[in-house]
């Protein structure tokens, strides 16, 4: 186990498997297809490979696949890039575009957010308000992971994906430039907002507190999982303690350099 300070909090969105009972009747795929979406759509793992060991209060789980909600998305879809390829908070199509869901009432909608979105974003706001009294610092690792060759939903479908992939926000993550140099000395080829960019930030320090620091960090899957199964590979371990280490590694550096800069 290693051991994070206490300003620092995970955010794991993408991989719980779990498909409420009261829900699954809203989805238009029989249980293999279904099955196989979870499989192409999970970010399996991710909660291990980054935060096994890490104390609960400094991790924030999303309990429900993310078919069922995307804690990710913007709740409305007008500000929701992705709610144009049916994959907003609520998704209604699957990875290769096909029907995922029954025409969704908006009573169900409301539901949902109630259920799983607005909880959701509560926790994650109340842990970094949380780090923010204890250590006037909140730095939010956004995790997760994402196939070897992109899935037809995917914006950047080319194919040479980097084995690590580093989301920044141009206000939120002022120690991109750390991380790359952590992983790149580790041995990894590292891609700065490609295939994936962006990291999570509560609404209410979004642009606003540069106090709130954050960063996404996508894993090919194939270093950690074997794809077709989603169930960990003989590397996991190995590779949970590189994450780890480049992580605290480059966390080091800038908290050293920042407040040394403002002392």
């Amino acid at each position: 186990m290693t051991d994070f300070p206490p300003w620092v909090i995970f955010h794991v969105p993408h991989d719980s498997t779990h498909m409420p009972a009261d829900v699954r009747d809203q989805f238009a795929l029989d249980d293999a297809q279904l099955e196989h979406e979870i499989l192409a759509m999970t970010d399996h793992k991710t909660l291990d490979l980054f935060a096994s060991g890490v104390p609960q209060a400094q991790v924030v789980r999303a309990p429900v696949s993310r078919l069922v909600l995307d804690v990710e998305r913007f709740e409305d879809d007008r500000f929701e890039p992705m709610a144009l390829r049916g994959m907003g908070a609520v998704y209604t199509k699957t990875h290769d575009g096909q029907t995922l869901r029954h025409p969704v009432t908006a009573t169900q909608r409301h539901n949902l957010l109630e259920t799983w979105y607005r909880p959701h974003h509560a926790a994650l706001t109340l842990a970094t308000q949380t780090a923010l009294q204890e250590s006037s610092l909140a730095v939010i690792i956004d995790c997760h992971s994402f196939p070897a060759m992109p899935l037809p939903y995917e914006v950047d479908q080319t194919a040479r994906r980097p084995q690590i992939c580093i989301g920044t926000d141009a206000f939120h993550t002022p120690a991109a430039r750390l991380l790359t140099e952590a992983f790149d000395s580790a041995g990894y080829e590292v891609g700065l907002d490609s295939p994936f960019s962006g990291s999570m930030v509560p609404t209410e320090f979004f642009k606003k507190d540069s106090r709130v620091v954050s960063v996404m960090l996508e894993i090919r899957r194939d270093l950690y999982l074997i794809e077709k199964s989603g169930l960990p590979n003989s590397d996991f371990d190995r590779i949970s303690a590189e994450i780890r280490q480049c992580l605290l590694q480059a966390l080091g550096q800038w908290h050293t350099l920042e407040f040394g800069r403002r002392s």
